[in-house]
């Protein structure tokens, strides 16, 4: 796929997609999302990467739906479950990706493009970031996600607040409330990001994947079954991976891994 609305780029172990539609501060039309859900793919075939940036270009991350294309719905109507399932589709690509996912946050993060955010394992944002669910001011409700996972995120009584009012969160309010993990000036949020990645390009993708797959097991399992499937899955990760192997002999030759 050729991608006009977003760029898919990789490095030093790690890929990022850009959002590309600055002049709609990132809004999300089905042409992004279907280039958004093929990058996804890409990056879960790429042995090589070890992590996932999201981030957009220009003034902001994403303002949300893209409510010029929603304008034209209402002449044809059939194509709004479409949207809804490409937009759950794209969402929750990101999230099942077998790395950690990191959202980059500047400007707006606004209904969709706090979805988007919240689709990701974690999120830098900056200090005068502007976080939060619009669509009550709109007379919508969501569609990609935000009152499933806002109050798992947050709690219920802070999830209604943000969803029933609209009302914004700062950058440091996110962090605050748990929707984010670090905020910095927009000057360093680059600095931040490589702090973060610093701690993740040497590490085992499969070690990685299966972490991220049991923690994001445990919002739906009981205590006790989530901890027999982690038992279960590191007795097979130490019986079948040539990572355990190498991670214990490193450190027995006192030298880093190689994965």
């Amino acid at each position: 796929m050729e991608y006009s609305n977003i760029t898919l780029s990789a490095g030093d172990r790690v890929a990022t997609v850009r959002l590309n539609r600055p002049d709609a501060l990132n809004a999300l039309n089905p042409q992004l999302l279907a280039e958004l859900a093929h990058a996804a793919a890409a990056v879960a075939a790429d042995q090589s990467v070890k992590a996932l940036v999201v981030r957009g270009e220009g003034r902001g991350f994403c303002a949300g739906a893209d409510l010029r294309y929603f304008d034209q719905v209402f002449a044809d109507l059939a194509l709004l479950p479409e949207y809804v399932r490409d937009l759950n589709g794209a969402l929750f690509a990101l999230e099942s990706l077998p790395i950690p996912t990191i959202a980059l946050v500047h400007g707006y993060a606004l209904a969709g493009g706090l979805e988007l955010m919240m689709a990701c394992d974690m999120a830098i944002v900056a200090e005068d970031a502007r976080i939060g669910d619009q669509h009550a001011n709109f007379g919508l409700i969501p569609g990609g996600g935000s009152t499933q996972r806002l109050p798992r995120r947050v709690g219920m009584p802070r999830a209604m607040e943000l969803l029933t009012t609209g009302r914004w969160l700062s950058g440091t309010e996110a962090v605050a409330w748990g929707l984010a993990l670090r905020a910095a000036p927009a000057e360093l949020l680059e600095a931040e990001l490589e702090s973060l990645l610093a701690g993740l390009r040497a590490k085992s993708r499969v070690g990685l994947g299966l972490m991220k797959s049991l923690a994001r097991s445990s919002q739906d399992l009981p205590l006790r079954d989530g901890v027999a499937l982690e038992g279960a899955t590191f007795t097979h990760l130490f019986a079948t991976s040539p990572h355990p192997r190498e991670g214990i002999r490193a450190f027995l030759e006192k030298r880093q891994p190689e994965f």
